[in-house]
Parts: C-alpha cells; structure tokens; sequence
C-alpha cells in the first residue's frame, strides 16, 4: 500500500512538473507571438487610420496627405536648421524630428487639400485599403531609415525584414505613388 501511495505521489509530481513546463513553454510563446503581433499591430494602427481618413473625410483628402507626405520629406530632408534639434534624450530627439516633419506634412496638407479636387476623382474600397497598407509601410519605412526610432525600439525580425534594408526604403518611398499612378481613375 505504501509503495502504491509513493508511486502515486511520484506521478502527481511528474505531472505538476510536466504542467509547470508546458505554463513555462505557453508564456514564453505568448511573449514571442506578442512581440512580432505588437510590431505587425503598428502598421494596422497606421493603416486603419489612414483608411478611415479617407473613408469618412475623402478620397481628395486622403491623395492630399499621401502628397504631402512626400513633400514634407522633401523639405524634412533639406532643412538647414537639423543642427538645433535636440539630440538626448534619445525619445525627445525622436519626437523633436517626429514633430518637424508631421508639422511640415500639415502644411503641405492644407496646401495640397486646396488643391487636390476629389470631384473627378476614384479610388475603390481595394483601391484605399490598398493604398492605406501603402501609405502606413511608407510611414514606417520613415522610421525605419529617417528618423532616430532605432535608439529607442527595436522591432521583431519579421518587420525588420520588410523594412530594414536600404534597398527596401526606396521600393517603400515609391510605394504609395504607384499604387495612386494604378488605383485612383
């Protein structure tokens, strides 16, 4: 009875023991699956936005930002005054760089939005996912080789793939007027 009670007590710890690592192996998968989600769940982010902008303002409005973003890059690029940018803490340099080129975009918005007349133009419900799924991998393309986000995140290998290499920047800063060269009529 004794040697039945202990073999007993040996099982129920092996399983205590095999639970335990099957809990280990679960959280450290959910934590790999988050961090490659939560890299992934920016461009979604990015990408609803840039949809329900063009969904609720305009398809005007929307070619207008996609414009002004690259005029704003532009102008980001040749700006002689880099210099006065603070440059640490690694976050204020982000969002000091961030904010120069979000307020050159704004200009260019309001300029471009006056410009761009949405009454002759197209772009279907493929068209703007499509080009929102464009517009948001231009933007972190951006952040990948413009602005200093590298000091302050690092993304999962899966985005670094698609954004890391230098070749890649380009076919990601072209992207979007491609996609409005064929989507928009």
């Amino acid at each position: 009875m004794d040697d039945m009670i202990a073999s007993t007590s040996l099982q129920n710890l092996s399983n205590v023991s095999n639970l335990s690592n099957v809990g280990t192996l679960a959280s450290q998968t959910v934590a790999t699956v988050w961090g490659s989600a939560s890299d992934f769940l920016i461009v979604i982010i990015l990408l609803a936005v840039l949809f329900l902008f063009a969904w609720y303002v305009g398809r005007g409005p929307f070619v207008a930002v996609l414009l002004a973003l690259y005029a704003a890059y532009a102008v980001y690029i040749a700006f002689p005054y880099m210099s006065y940018l603070p440059s640490a803490p690694a976050t204020t340099a982000l969002l000091a760089h961030i904010g120069l080129y979000v307020a050159f975009t704004i200009a260019f918005y309001i300029v471009l939005r006056r410009v761009v007349v949405s009454d002759f133009l197209y772009i279907g419900i493929f068209g703007l996912i499509a080009l929102s799924l464009l517009g948001a991998g231009f933007i972190v393309a951006l952040l990948y080789h413009v602005f200093p986000i590298s000091s302050i995140y690092h993304f999962s290998p899966a985005i670094d793939t698609l954004f890391a290499p230098k070749e890649y920047f380009f076919w990601w800063f072209v992207a979007p007027a491609v996609g409005l060269f064929f989507l928009a009529r």
